[in-house]
C-alpha cells in the first residue's frame, strides 16, 4: 500500500507502472495498423531486465490478454501525441509532462525549432530513463530538461528553476496520472497548473471514475490473471479514490474551455475498434475520460 512521501525506482511500486507502460507501448508498435511508434520503449523493458516485462513484451499471444484490451496503450499513446503536435503547430514553444515516466516523446516526435520539453519525475526514474537512452546513442529532438521531483511537492520551483517560463503558452500533459495522486494533491496540481499557465496554454490528462470497485479488480487480477505478467503487480493498491474535484468542472469555472472524449469516441476518431474488455476492467475502461483543456488567449 501506498505511505505518505513514499519513493520508488523503475521496478518497484508506481516505478513498475511506467515499465509495464513502455512494454505496452512496445507491442502496440509492432502493430500492422499501430497508432504510435515508439523505437524506445522495447529498450527500457531490455534495460530493467524484468522477466515478466519481457514476457509481455515477446509474448503475443499473452497481449492477447491484456485486461484492458489491445487498444488501450495505442488510442491513449494516440491522444497525448496528437496534443503536442497541435500546440506546437499553433505555436506553443514550451511543453511539460507530468510523471513523465519511460514517455520518450522528446525524442520520438518531430518538435519544431525551439522547442523545450520539461519532464518532470522521481529522479530514480529520470536516471533510468537518461542512462538507456544515452548508452542508445538516442538525441532528443527538442531541448529536452529534466526536473526530477515529486509532484507532492513544490514542484513549480523545481520546474522554474529549470528554466520554465510562466509568461509563455505552456502545453501540459498529465497521462495515466491522477489515480496515482491523493486527492488533495491532485487538487494542488491543477492548481498549480493553472496558475503556471499563460493565456493560449492547453492540458490534456485522462482518469476514470472514483466509484470503480477496486476490490473486485483486485480479486479478478488476483485469481484469473495471477499466472500473467498482469497479475505481477496489484496496481489497484498503488491507486488512490479519496475525495478530489473533478477537472473538468475546476477547470471549468476557472475559465478554461473543455472537451471531454470516451475511448469509444477517441476508437472511432482513430478508426481502431475496440474488442471486448474483461469484467470487471470494462467499468473501468468505460468510464476512462479523456479530457483537453484550453486557457483561452
Amino acid at each position: 500500500m501506498r505511505t505518505e512521501g513514499d519513493t520508488w525506482d523503475i521496478v518497484s511500486s508506481v516505478g513498475m507502472t511506467a515499465l509495464f507502460v513502455a512494454a505496452m507501448r512496445a507491442v502496440e508498435s509492432k502493430q500492422p495498423d499501430a497508432l504510435v511508434h515508439d523505437e524506445f520503449a522495447a529498450l527500457f523493458v531490455a534495460a530493467a531486465d524484468d522477466p515478466d516485462m519481457n514476457q509481455l513484451l515477446n509474448d503475443r499471444e499473452l497481449w492477447a490478454r491484456s485486461p484492458l484490451g489491445t487498444e488501450f496503450m495505442g488510442l491513449r499513446s494516440k491522444f497525448f501525441d496528437d496534443l503536442f503536435r497541435t500546440a506546437a503547430e499553433a505555436g506553443v514553444r514550451q511543453a511539460v509532462i507530468l510523471a513523465a515516466g519511460l514517455d520518450a516523446r522528446a525524442y520520438r516526435l518531430d518538435w519544431p525549432q525551439g522547442m523545450v520539453v520539461y519532464e518532470i519525475d522521481q529522479p530514480k526514474v529520470l536516471e533510468f530513463k537518461r542512462q538507456v537512452l544515452d548508452s542508445a546513442g538516442a538525441t532528443p529532438k527538442a531541448d529536452r530538461r529534466e526536473v526530477a521531483v515529486d509532484l507532492r511537492d513544490n514542484w513549480p520551483a523545481a520546474l522554474i528553476e529549470e528554466g520554465f517560463d510562466p509568461t509563455v503558452p505552456t502545453v501540459w500533459s498529465a497521462e495515466g496520472l491522477l489515480p496515482y495522486l491523493p486527492g488533495a494533491a491532485q487538487d494542488a496540481l491543477f492548481a498549480r497548473i493553472a496558475q503556471l499557465s499563460a493565456s493560449g496554454s492547453t492540458l490534456a490528462c485522462d482518469a476514470f471514475d472514483a466509484d470503480v470497485d477496486l476490490a473486485q479488480l483486485a480479486d479478478l487480477q488476483a485469481e484469473q490473471l495471477r499466472d500473467t505478467p498482469f497479475g505481477t503487480v496489484d496496481f489497484t493498491s498503488l491507486l488512490y479514490t479519496d475525495d478530489r474535484a473533478d477537472p473538468a468542472e475546476w477547470l471549468t469555472d476557472q475559465g478554461w474551455t473543455t472537451t471531454i472524449v470516451p475511448p469509444e469516441e477517441l476508437a472511432e476518431r482513430y478508426d481502431r475498434p475496440l474488442t471486448a474488455v474483461l469484467e470487471p476492467y470494462a467499468e473501468m475502461f468505460n468510464s476512462i475520460k479523456y479530457l483537453t483543456a484550453a486557457k483561452p488567449a
